[in-house]
């Protein structure tokens, strides 16, 4: 065999026994990786209970293995299925907003945060628009697609100005009821319906702005200016929680914090930890 063709072979070798036990590793790796991404989403929803009680059962059913208890196991065994079907029932929301998110999310997008002057823009605008007691709601789209709210106003794709915005929501204008969709430094959409929020629990004092922010944080993981329209407060709609009637300084420092990669992973982890001791979805409020 020529030389050059055993020193190939003989690299191929030693590439291979490389791959080998790097293999290991990046198995841990991606796993590692898929855990930690798949809690972060369960965090964001009450699904977080579904896996304490999974792990419980686990737990029971562990337990009875090892001591040999076969009348638990047996019940067990028998209650499994029942309970498969309760579950896929009882957290039915949860489950369809695990599925939403994992259907929305774009990992490769690009950061979409506005620009310091774009963003104080917008909060000028919601400023002008609280003194005036006029209802206002801006969606800033982070790694979810809101393609589908997008279409539901009218396409504007204009640049971001204080004017433009508190145009469209005077009263009289024809895009007042509906949202603005913002993102890459572009109004894209006015006039655009949201979901409105599922929990229960809302303060009754809380009108359908509100309402609708919060029904768009539960169902993407958007950020929502909202100004109501009763009391002129401005408040933030994020991972189903509501930073209510905030002053204009600490919105926009809020909203900065939930717009930025580094500091949304910051937040991420300290809204896992509360959602961890609480255990289901809470309103932040002022």
């Amino acid at each position: 065999m020529p030389y050059n063709a055993r020193n190939g072979m003989a690299w191929l070798q030693q590439l291979s026994a490389a791959y080998d036990f790097l293999r290991p590793v990046l198995e841990v790796a991606l796993l590692a990786f898929l855990l930690y991404k798949g809690y972060a989403l369960l965090a964001r929803t009450q699904a977080i209970q579904l896996i304490k009680g999974a792990g419980f059962l686990a737990a029971v059913w562990g337990v009875s293995y090892a001591l040999r208890l076969s009348t638990l196991q047996w019940a067990l065994g028998f209650l499994a299925p029942g309970l498969v079907v309760a579950v896929a029932i009882v957290f039915q929301p949860e489950l369809r907003k695990i599925f939403m998110h994992l259907g929305q999310t774009e990992f490769f997008r690009p950061n979409a945060k506005p620009t310091t002057g774009q963003q104080d823009a917008v909060l000028t605008a919601a400023e002008i628009l609280s003194r005036k007691r006029r209802g206002m709601i801006a969606v800033f789209p982070r790694r979810a697609n809101l393609k589908h709210v997008v279409e539901t106003g009218t396409r504007l794709n204009a640049e971001i100005s204080s004017s433009l915005i508190v145009a469209l929501f005077e009263h009289d204008g024809p895009l007042h009821d509906g949202a603005v969709v913002i993102q890459n430094g572009r109004i894209l959409a006015a006039g655009c319906f949201l979901p409105l929020s599922e929990q229960r629990d809302i303060r009754e004092s809380f009108g359908a702005r509100h309402r609708a922010s919060l029904g768009m944080s539960e169902q993407s993981d958007s950020v929502t200016l909202v100004v109501s329209e009763e009391t002129g407060s401005i408040s933030i709609a994020c991972d189903s929680r509501l930073y209510y009637d905030l002053q204009l300084a600490e919105a926009g420092r809020k909203l900065g914090e939930l717009l930025d990669r580094e500091s949304r992973r910051a937040l991420d982890r300290e809204d896992g930890a509360l959602r961890s001791e609480g255990g289901r979805d809470v309103l932040v409020e002022r």
